[in-house]
């Protein structure tokens, strides 16, 4: 008697250690251990915030005032984005055009999204009143990116900046 005591005893222990082990993993919010956990978190990729925007859009009609220019259109813009703190390495307007990484194209501009033609890249300032800013014939000014001239240009393609966020 005193044998199948002990074997129930014992078989009552290992089903409370197994079963207690087995809630623990499933659903129970327990730390893996530490070599169960991946050795790098991606960086999460989001958009400008409205205070980057702003800080962008600050830093553009700042740079509108000012004889610091850069040599052209695409230098402008790359010294504005740097300038906000938003670095990404140089591109022309026709690598912008055709897309880079730290940006995504979309459809619908929003403030300091990038207005490009193969040849030129602005900054939108006002995407209601098509209000973009960009280096042109007479220095750093606000055009619209409908008019006739802009239109010439063709199809303007859209782009966002990708901040990663660790």
């Amino acid at each position: 008697m005193q044998s199948g005591l002990k074997s129930v005893m014992a078989a009552t222990c290992a089903l409370a250690l197994c079963s207690g082990a087995m809630s623990g993993a499933q659903g129970t919010n327990q730390a893996l251990p530490p070599a169960a956990k991946p050795a790098h978190v991606p960086a999460k990729r989001t958009s400008l915030s409205t205070r980057d925007r702003s800080s962008v859009i600050a830093v553009a009609l700042h740079s509108k005032r000012t004889r610091d220019s850069g040599r052209d259109c695409s230098h402008l813009v790359h010294t504005i984005y740097e300038r906000a703190g938003f670095p990404y390495p140089y591109a022309d307007s026709d690598d912008l055009y055709d897309g880079v990484p730290g940006f995504r194209q979309v459809s619908r501009p929003q403030p300091a999204d990038l207005v490009v033609w193969h040849g030129h890249v602005g900054i939108v300032i006002r995407p209601s009143r098509h209000k973009f800013l960009s280096l042109l014939s007479r220095g750093p000014a606000i055009d619209d990116y409908q008019n006739q001239y802009w239109k010439g240009r063709g199809q303007p393609r859209f782009y966002r900046y990708i901040k990663h966020e660790s």
